[in-house]
């Protein structure tokens, strides 16, 4: 837009030296103005990416301290299974010890089955 002005001055005032200077000056107040308008938006700029740096390193702060405080809690997720586990063997072997008397019914059968098998085989074997 400056330079449209700028032309038509110079079109106009060409003889006189005076509109001559006045043209260069405006020229040079036109540039500057632009400049200044670049600066300007240089600037904004600048500023909301301020803003939004300052926005994510709160975002990453409130995320690093989230992780760290889910981390924590996995951990003790994990011990509390493990203790879980534990308790679990110790009750199995606690039971298989209270059951002695039903293993021990338990074993007898399997060796009457055991001698009920052998006949069978042997009477198979005797009819072959």
């Amino acid at each position: 837009m400056c330079d449209i002005f700028g032309e038509i001055f110079r079109k106009t005032y060409a003889a006189k030296g005076k509109i001559r200077i006045f043209v260069a000056q405006f020229q040079t107040d036109c540039k500057m103005a632009d400049l200044s308008i670049i600066v300007s938006d240089i600037e904004v700029k600048l500023r909301k990416m301020l803003d939004v740096k300052a926005q994510l390193a709160v975002e990453n702060k409130r995320l690093t301290e989230e992780n760290e405080a889910l981390q924590r809690e996995n951990l003790a997720l994990r011990q509390s299974a493990g203790e879980l586990k534990d308790k679990i063997n110790k009750i199995t072997i606690v039971n298989a010890l209270d059951n002695e008397g039903e293993l021990e019914e338990g074993r007898k059968l399997i060796k009457e089955l055991v001698k009920e098998i052998d006949r069978c085989v042997s009477i198979l074997n005797s009819k072959e």
